[in-house]
């Protein structure tokens, strides 16, 4: 015979699982927070509006850009792993976030315990963008340029210890030439000094530069990439410019809280990979020489953790600091 107790505490278990359940099967039943921890203007300021967009047609909840930038992104993703796991709050990080894993080794969270991967919603190659004031219509020419006038030939970053950082300081070491580094808070403040020639270069993805290159404010003269970008035939890669093995790759991820429960999960990694691989979000992304992805949970933890390896390798041989 059940005693009263054992029922009343089975009854306690039914009624809470069941309102969890219902909970999770109610989500979004509010407005969701996506956190962009980068400053308005850049290529995760696009990737995350359209699919805010995607998100609000789907569920009929406003989803709040708010844009966190600074310390290299740690305090928009900070705010992130320490928000609730109930799956109202979203951050979209770019290779910073496995950066800072090495760069940063006294990081408020754990890149990899205190958020859950959704899916890495693209990838493509940076673009080697310069000032059409800059005497230089190939990759050839900035290593000319940089050797006859040493660290004269300034490089702009989106932050110190950003990936556009470390891909200028990279080429750099594999070019054998000295460029000085001159860092922004952010990609969309790059852009003004760019054109006038205030800064002369930037290694940055082509997602936020495209519209500057096609109105010729800009000029790009190669990608990252190992291969040409199929959307961009014409332009070279690094590698085949004079610069033998470079490559460097961007990539957008969204994160929730680690501890998100996994049917909510689920529903934001097949909500994600139904607006990624809609049409004009791919198109959009595919002309600006990104490749949609939409990987599951697993694959972008295995992904992130690669890449943390990756750019770990990078910090320690320029021996990257940041204050």
């Amino acid at each position: 015979m059940t005693s009263p107790v054992f029922s009343l505490s089975l009854l306690a278990c039914t009624l809470t699982c069941g309102a969890a359940n219902a909970a999770e099967q109610r989500y979004p039943s509010k407005p969701i927070r996506f956190i962009i921890p980068t400053t308005p203007g850049g290529g995760s300021d696009l990737v995350a509006r359209m699919l805010g967009q995607k998100f609000t047609g789907a569920w009929g909840q406003q989803v709040v850009i708010d844009h966190r930038p600074g310390a290299g992104m740690v305090i928009g993703i900070d705010l992130a792993a320490k928000a609730a796991p109930d799956g109202y709050t979203l951050v979209l990080v770019n290779p910073s976030h496995a950066i800072n894993a090495t760069l940063m080794p006294k990081l408020p969270y754990d890149p990899l315990r205190d958020l859950t991967p959704i899916t890495v919603v693209a990838t493509q190659a940076y673009g080697f963008i310069v000032s059409p004031q800059l005497p230089a219509k190939n990759v050839k020419d900035v290593i000319a340029l940089a050797k006859a006038k040493p660290r004269e030939i300034n490089f702009a970053s989106s932050g110190n210890g950003s990936a556009s950082h470390l891909a200028g300081e990279m080429f750099a070491r594999m070019a054998g030439v000295e460029m000085t580094h001159v860092p922004y808070k952010g990609t969309g403040p790059v852009i003004p000094d760019l054109i006038s020639n205030r800064v002369s270069i930037m290694i940055n993805p082509m997602l936020a530069m495209i519209s500057y290159v096609k109105a010729g404010q800009l000029r790009a003269i190669a990608v990252t990439s190992a291969k040409r970008v199929s959307s961009m035939p014409d332009l070279p890669t690094v590698a085949e410019s004079g610069v033998p093995g470079y490559e460097a790759i961007a990539w957008y991820m969204i994160l929730v809280p680690g501890k998100t429960p996994a049917p909510i999960v689920s529903q934001l990694h097949a909500e994600s990979v139904k607006a990624i691989k809609s049409d004009d979000m791919a198109d959009m992304l595919a002309r600006a020489g990104t490749e949609p992805l939409g990987n599951t949970p697993k694959e972008a933890m295995d992904f992130l953790k690669v890449e943390i390896a990756r750019w770990g390798k990078v910090i320690k041989q320029a021996n990257v600091k940041v204050d």
